[in-house]
C-alpha cells in the first residue's frame, strides 16, 4: 500500500504534517491500545515504516522516484570471510566450542548501530487537591509536571544530519569485520547501511533518545462530581515517545477535602439534621443544608430520632452522566435544656399526660 495513503497524506505533505498524521494513526492502531489484534499490529508496523521513510528527506526522495523505500533496519547478514593464521586470534577471544562460537556470531549479527524503532512514551501520574464544593461544581486546575518532550535539536528522531563523510565505524569500507579464533566474519555496517558514508550522527542533546525532560504546566478541566480518589485520564499528555514514538497519557488522582457536616457515598449526600422535641412531636417544615443551598423538608408528627428522609436530586452530580444523586437526611432529636423550674414542671406534666413507658419493650419476652 502507498505510504502516503497509509498515513492519509498528499504527496506534498510537510514533515510536520507527516509527524501529526503518524501520531493520529499510532494512537488508533498501537498494539498497546489493541491487545491481541493482529491486523492492527500489522497496520501499525506499516504506518511506522511509512513514517520513517517519509520523515527522512533522502529516503522520501528515493521512495517518490522509485516507489520503494530504502532499507533502514534490515538485519545485517553475517558472512564468513575465511581463516587468518597470521595472528593468535586474541581479538575477541577464542571460543571453546562451536556452539559458543556461533552464538557469539549471531549476537554480532544483530543490527547494533541501526536506528531503533519508535517507542510509545510512558504514562505520567500526578495529584490535585480539591475542596468539597469544588469537587461538586467542577473547576480548573494548573498542574506543574516534569515529563519527556521531543528533542528540538533532532525533532524527536534521536539523529541529526551530518556532512557526508567516511563512516568512522567501518572506515569507509561499508563492512565491519571481527575475529573468532582464526575465523574471520563480516557484515554490512549498520551505522552507514553498508554505504561507507555517514549521513547521520547521534543527537548529543538527547543522547540519541529523541526526548529530553522539561517542566511543563498543564491546565486540567475537572468535571463536576469528581469524588475523592477518582482518576482523570488526559490522553497523549504523558511522556513523549522515544525516537518519534506516540505520547503516553497523563493520569491525575483527585484528593477531595471532607465537608464539616456533609458526607458523600457514591452520588448521594448524607447529613444529620438536629430537630427539636416539639418539631418532632408535632411536625414541622424545616430547612436542610444542601450543596446548592437550603432546601425545605416536611417533618411529619411523631418523628423519631434516627428516621431518614430523602430529597431527590439534591446529591452530587455524576461525572459520567451529570445526573444528581439524592440527599439523605437523618433526624437527630435535641432535648431542651430545662434550665428553669417552669420548664422542668412542664416536662413533668408532659410525662404524666403521656403516661407511656418508653423502655417497656426492652423487658418484654
Amino acid at each position: 500500500m502507498d505510504f502516503y495513503v497509509i498515513l492519509g497524506l498528499k504527496r506534498g505533505a510537510s514533515p510536520g504534517e507527516v509527524k501529526r498524521a503518524y501520531k493520529r494513526v499510532a494512537r488508533r492502531y498501537h498494539p498497546d491500545i489493541n491487545p491481541g489484534d493482529g491486523e492492527a499490529a500489522a497496520f501499525y508496523r506499516r504506518a511506522t515504516e511509512a513514517y520513517e521513510t517519509l520523515v527522512d528527506p533522502d529516503r522520501r526522495q528515493e521512495y517518490d522516484i522509485h516507489g520503494v523505500a530504502s532499507p533502514m533496519n534490515e538485519p545485517a547478514t553475517v558472512e564468513f570471510q575465511g581463516f587468518d593464521f597470521s595472528a593468535s586470534g586474541t581479538g575477541g577471544g577464542v571460543s571453546a566450542t562451536f556452539r559458543e562460537l556461533f552464538s557469539e556470531v549471531l549476537e554480532q549479527a544483530a543490527p547494533g548501530g541501526a536506528p531503533a524503532a519508535a517507542e510509545r512514551g510512558s504514562d505520567v501520574h500526578g495529584e490535585i487537591a480539591l475542596g468539597f464544593d469544588e469537587s461538586l461544581a467542577g473547576t480548573e486546575r494548573r498542574l506543574a509536571i516534569t515529563r519527556l518532550e521531543a528533542c528540538e535539536g533532532c525533532g524527536g528522531t534521536g539523529r541529526r544530519r551530518a556532512m557526508a563523510g567516511r563512516c568512522a565505524i567501518c572506515h569507509g569500507t561499508g563492512t565491519t569485520r571481527w575475529r573468532r579464533g582464526h575465523m574471520i566474519f563480516g557484515k554490512s555496517c549498520a551505522d552507514c547501511g553498508g554505504s561507507g558514508r555517514m549521513r547521520y550522527h547521534p543527537c548529543g542533546a538527547c543522547g540519541a533518545e529523541g526526548t529530553v525532560a522539561r517542566d511543563t504546566a498543564i491546565t486540567i478541566q475537572v468535571p463536576a462530581g469528581v469524588s475523592d480518589g477518582a482518576c482523570l485520564r488526559l490522553e497523549a499528555q504523558g511522556n513523549a515517545g522515544r525516537r518519534g514514538g506516540a505520547r503516553g497519557d497523563l493520569y491525575i488522582t483527585a484528593r477531595v477535602e471532607g465537608h464539616r457536616f456533609l458526607r458523600r457515598e457514591g452520588d448521594d449526600l448524607y447529613v444529620d439534621l438536629p430537630v427539636a422535641v416539639h418539631e418532632a412531636a408535632l411536625g414541622a417544615v424545616v430547612d436542610v443544608p444542601t450543596a446548592e443551598g437550603p432546601a425545605s423538608l416536611r417533618i411529619p408528627p411523631a418523628t423519631q430520632s434516627g428516621d431518614r428522609f430523602r430529597l431527590p436530586g439534591r446529591g452530587a452530580p455524576s461525572p459520567r452522566t451529570g445526573q444528581r444523586g439524592d440527599m439523605i437526611v437523618t433526624v437527630t432529636i435535641v432535648l431542651p435544656p430545662a434550665r428553669d423550674e417552669r420548664s422542668r414542671r412542664l416536662l413533668r406534666e408532659l410525662g404524666r399526660l403521656q403516661g407511656n413507658d418508653v423502655r417497656k419493650n426492652l423487658f418484654e419476652g
